[in-house]
């Protein structure tokens, strides 16, 4: 049963109106994201140092040395946010225009809450070869690729390559993957904290084979979840691991094929519905369809359980359906119910942390230190009602840097050492600086303020 009684039609009215908001607000300001001189312009004559004749010398210094990059210029605090716009936020292929929008308020994220420069580069194909060779392309600008909305499997396809391709010197992150993975691992390790059950004897079910739930899974195991406690199911059921399409299409997702063979041992089939039976966490990353997850599918799960529907902008299931059905604990991707499960918590601090100690890659450890790093902050004042921090608790971004910055230099990736002090304040300065002069710019009428 629910905690309390909730007014269900206010509560659905409160979730359509940032929708309303955003088709007021985004013609008012035309976009989220501007540049702006990080350098002052004491007088003209600075001219002569930012750019000719005076920029010449940093010029001929990075020529012979491109590392010098990192000091000369902004490409340690830069980083491209790449899509063709082929999965959007649930709204599917909507291409590279009206991936826009997402794109820049993913900017707009980097800047205030990690103090990270971001830009959206929108690419018109959905050739997964040429948005490799755009991003290979961009190396010598950007400190860091942020892949984004970019549809299954060819997200694979581009991260892994990428990854592999010894020509790139920059962490190349998919943060619809590895991004929405560590904040899921963090409410979990929160969530159990909360219930009181230990992460290597639950039972975990999971809706939708996607990129998330993918990489969340690969992150629950690193964390402590035995495999064989979770069963995976898609649009056609459980997976397992001679179910005949998995096994036809295992060259095509080698990901899913893999995760057939570890979970699900008893080679349960069915919808979810069906194997659900007694699983203490349940994590969709499915349709934005609420009623996608049924009541008494919900009502089927172990005493105290824990339920993320984090599709977006609707999650599988609302809240107090949930609530209703038996669930201890809930979670969606949405900042305007409890417990937002939501890529914002992470992606920021865990860039800032990455290009501090100008790490070549992101590792699954660095991932797992800032799920650890979230839920350990979160802890302090853990309920039902919250189980992860907010994105108002700014403390949790420099945290989270520190935490993934730390583990780089200890995985020896890092090309940067700091000690973990250091780390802490130099991430807290440059965040606490992005907010301040945004703040300021708006205080002073800079950023106008839009009418009501």
């Amino acid at each position: 049963m629910p905690d309390e009684k909730v007014d269900v039609e206010e509560l659905k009215k409160k979730a359509e109106k940032p929708s309303k908001d955003a088709m007021q607000l985004h013609p008012f300001y035309k976009g989220k994201i501007q540049s702006i001189g990080k350098a002052p312009v004491r007088d003209f004559s600075d001219f002569a140092i930012w750019y000719t004749p005076g920029v010449a010398a940093p010029c001929r210094a990075i020529a012979e040395d491109e590392e010098l990059a990192y000091q000369y210029t902004n490409k340690g605090n830069m980083v491209a946010v790449v899509s063709d716009g082929t999965r959007v936020l649930g709204l599917g292929d909507i291409g590279p225009y009206g991936a826009g929008p997402v794109m820049e308020g993913k900017a707009i994220l980097f800047k205030y809450l990690g103090g990270v420069d971001a830009w959206p580069i929108c690419l018109d194909t959905k050739d997964p070869d040429e948005i490799i060779k755009t991003v290979k392309l961009l190396q010598p600008t950007f400190g860091g690729i942020n892949l984004e909305d970019i549809s299954k499997p060819k997200c694979y396809k581009v991260l892994e390559e990428l990854r592999k391709d010894p020509d790139i010197k920059i962490p190349v992150w998919h943060d619809d993957a590895q991004g929405t993975a560590t904040v899921v691992l963090a409410g979990v390790i929160g969530a159990l904290d909360v219930v009181k059950k230990d992460i290597e004897n639950v039972k975990v079910a999971m809706l939708g084979v996607g990129s998330a739930n993918t990489r969340t899974a690969y992150l629950l195991i690193a964390a402590g979840v035995d495999p064989k406690n979770m069963v995976m199911v898609d649009s056609t059921g459980a997976i397992y691991s001679d179910r005949e399409d998995i096994v036809e299409e295992k060259d095509y997702d080698t990901f899913k094929y893999d995760l057939a063979q570890k979970t699900n041992p008893e080679r349960m089939t069915g919808d979810l519905g069906e194997v659900i039976e007694g699983a203490d966490v349940l994590i969709c990353a499915s349709r934005p369809v609420p009623g996608t997850v049924k009541k008494e599918w919900v009502e089927k799960m172990a005493k105290d359980s824990i339920l993320f529907a984090c599709a977006n902008p609707m999650p599988e299931i609302w809240p107090w359906d949930a609530k209703d059905a038996g669930a201890k604990i809930v979670g969606t991707g949405r900042s305007d119910f409890d417990n937002q499960i939501n890529n914002s918590l992470g992606f920021p601090g865990i860039f800032r942390g990455t290009l501090d100690v100008q790490a070549t890659t992101i590792t699954d450890e660095m991932c797992v230190a800032a799920a650890r790093a979230l839920a350990d902050l979160g802890a302090k004042e853990a309920s039902t009602k919250k189980v992860i921090p907010t994105m108002d608790q700014w403390e949790l971004y420099p945290l989270e840097a520190t935490a993934v910055g730390m583990k780089a230099i200890e995985q020896g990736i890092a090309r940067k050492e700091w000690e973990e002090k250091d780390l802490y304040e130099h991430a807290e300065e440059v965040i606490r600086t992005a907010r301040g002069s945004s703040e300021i710019l708006y205080e002073k009428g800079f950023i106008p303020k839009a009418p009501e």
